[in-house]
């Protein structure tokens, strides 16, 4: 552990607080299954006067224990205290769920609180502070394996590639031949109503012929933007679930990218829109374009209870209060069972062979819906399927309209969006915070389960946010209205900027615990402000080729070394602008390390090694230069109690 956060105590008068299961150090862990039984080691030096330890324990929502330390022993000036932590009956009640803890010191004369702001390291102060958190999960909760260790792309599905292949079209669709002429639907302003139905050719068709490209890349996961037949471009306000949109090439297009992803050891992700659909569809109706009797219709539609009506039709629950979103109900039996149930809209993909879900605004989706959908997508795939929330904070302890969230506990989510460790690495990166970035990645992966925090989502920009390359490239799009985002184009040297910047970001994506989630066109140089400027077609043929080889190494690298599946991982050094952190696992040891300081940073290896990035030989005493990343394959193993040293010079 690095305690660096500041304190009134000295560094070296800190307590330290070991955590260990079966010999085996999980200081850096606050996700454990239920039964598990955690030894606690508390070592504080005597001046401070401690006369005993009391552990405060709490399930979320319940009242405070206090379980006191045994006295160990005293060595060196330093006191020892132990306590053992089952996670059975006595302590959890036989269940999972999430607990709350703070360690009490208690002295003569006062009591000292910890406080930790990232679930590992804490400062001690004279009132409770905020809580170390610990999840416990269920003894048969897992996550695919096959997702980890890879690469996930993002696709735009209409902006990426038009391929030969037979599509449909519609009378009320804008086509813009202009690929690379820009987007010219736009909003007056950010939220004002739009169509959203310009597109510029890219379908299904078109994936399958760009697969061998994505391979050069390293990936083994395509997540696809909506596919299924709605109004918009984007998709996101479905009209039919069991109707591939026929400009994308239908069922037809689907099922032959799905044999031709499977050629080559590529599994497809969907994007699960389950928390509304488009006022446009099946469901509800509104324009009578549909051959059913939808929700707006009618009183007595099948679907009129699968919407939640104010005063019937005109008023009703939307998404954010877009009235072309209607929300769905989820307390509606029907509804909940066509979309996540038996023979439902998530089975009839999976047994069609997709690899699993990536669902849209997860927080919005009730516990009934998760579990079901759980329950049934593994059933389907032999527990095969995986199932990925959008969720932009912690999800350990996530609360949505007032209710706890249980995503991680066994019984929904595999994996999550990892926007925490995007802030991170933007506040690294962007704003040379090191202790930002130390913060938000330790805190994430001190509290998710090990196999989720492996297979984490880790992205750097998606259809939601500014292009990476534009958010590095300096702050020339904030604040610019959309006629002028519509015209925006970097500086030479903002470009150069920004790619040198996402160089750095990337490397720190592609290897962090987790998967990393290309957006389409980030590896190319594709810039752009907020929607829809982030979402510009893949520039084909005019690639920011500096920026694509590095992608394409990354992917190699990760392709190559296995460590990067399910290694371990922790921070070795974290200074002004400077961090440098490992993956290990029994045969391999990466070391990572990243320089945003104005000098360079001296790193002392304690072995030989390979830089990956530019295949040199590296030992001994190494520079990174300012504004640079390295990835050292190490060639020795890590000898117990050794470590790295570094000064700036």
């Amino acid at each position: 552990m690095l305690p660096c956060l500041h304190t009134s105590l000295e560094r070296g008068e800190l307590p330290i607080i070991m955590k260990t299961v079966d010999r085996e150090d999980v200081s850096l862990r606050g996700a454990f299954p239920l039964g598990t039984c955690i030894n606690l080691t508390i070592r504080c030096k005597r001046r401070l006067g401690i006369r005993a330890v009391v552990l405060r324990f709490q399930r979320d929502g319940g009242e405070c224990r206090d379980i006191p330390f045994s006295f160990a022993d005293t060595c060196c000036d330093e006191d020892k205290y132990r306590l053992s932590l089952s996670l059975t009956e006595e302590l959890c009640g036989g269940q999972d769920g999430l607990f709350y803890y703070e360690v009490l010191f208690l002295r003569g004369f006062d009591t000292l609180f910890t406080h930790t702001e990232n679930n590992v390291d804490f400062t001690l102060g004279n009132e409770a502070g905020r809580r170390f958190r610990l999840l416990v999960y269920r003894k048969d909760y897992s996550v695919p394996s096959w997702f980890s260790g890879g690469v996930m792309y993002h696709v735009f599905v209409d902006r990426f590639f038009c391929g030969n292949g037979k599509v449909g079209s519609r009378e009320d669709a804008e086509l813009n031949e202009d690929w690379y002429g820009g987007i010219q639907q736009y909003a007056p302003y950010p939220g004002a109503p739009v169509k959203n139905n310009e597109f510029f050719g890219g379908n299904l068709w078109g994936v399958a012929e760009k697969l061998d490209y994505l391979a050069s890349l390293g990936v083994t996961t395509v997540y696809l933007s909506p596919i299924f037949k709605a109004y918009s471009n984007h998709k996101y306000d479905t009209g039919d679930y069991m109707q591939v949109d026929e400009m994308f090439g239908g069922e037809a297009a689907l099922d032959h990218l799905i044999a031709e992803a499977d050629k080559r050891g590529m599994r497809l992700i969907l994007d699960g829109v389950f928390n509304h659909t488009g006022d446009d569809s099946r469901y509800f109706n509104r324009y009578g374009k549909y051959d059913s009797v939808g929700a707006y219709q009618s009183w007595d539609s099948p679907y009129h209870d699968w919407f939640c009506f104010e005063q019937f039709p005109d008023s009703y629950s939307s998404w954010w209060g877009i009235e072309i979103l209607p929300k769905l109900n989820p307390s509606c039996r029907a509804c909940r069972e066509f979309l996540a149930g038996k023979d439902g809209v998530a089975e009839t993909y999976i047994k069609k062979g997709i690899g699993g879900w990536r669902l849209d605004v997860a927080d919005e989706l009730s516990d009934e819906f998760l579990d079901l959908l759980r329950k049934t997508v593994k059933g389907a795939s032999d527990n095969e399927g995986i199932i990925i929330g959008e969720v932009w904070e912690n999800a350990a302890d996530k609360s949505a309209y007032g209710k706890r969230r249980r995503y991680f506990r066994g019984e929904q989510l595999d994996s999550v969006m990892n926007y925490p460790s995007r802030n991170a690495i933007l506040s690294f990166v962007r704003d040379r915070d090191a202790q930002a970035f130390y913060n938000g990645v330790t805190e994430i992966y001190a509290s998710y389960p090990k196999s989720v925090c492996d297979s984490l989502m880790n992205l750097l920009g998606t259809h939601d946010t500014e292009r990476i390359l534009s958010i590095l490239g300096g702050n020339a799009i904030e604040g610019l209205d959309n006629r002028s985002l519509s015209a925006f184009r970097m500086s030479e040297e903002a470009r150069k900027q920004g790619v040198a910047l996402l160089k750095i970001a990337s490397v720190l994506q592609y290897t962090l615990y987790g998967v990393p989630s290309l957006y389409y066109g980030d590896e190319a140089g594709v810039e752009g402000g907020h929607d829809p400027f982030c979402r510009l077609p893949y520039p084909w043929g005019r690639e920011e080729k500096e920026l694509l080889s590095h992608y394409q190494k990354l992917g190699e690298i990760r392709r190559t070394y296995g460590v990067f599946r399910d290694g371990t991982f922790r921070f070795v050094k974290v200074d002004c602008g400077f961090v440098a952190y490992e993956r290990c696992s029994e045969d391999q040891r990466i070391l990572v390390a990243a320089n945003r300081s104005p000098s360079a940073v001296s790193l002392t290896l304690d072995g030989q090694g390979i830089e990956l990035l530019q295949a040199r030989e590296v030992e001994g005493e190494v520079l990174i230069a300012p504004d640079t990343a390295c990835i050292f394959a190490m060639k020795t193993r890590r000898k117990k109690g050794a470590g790295y040293a570094g000064e700036t010079v």
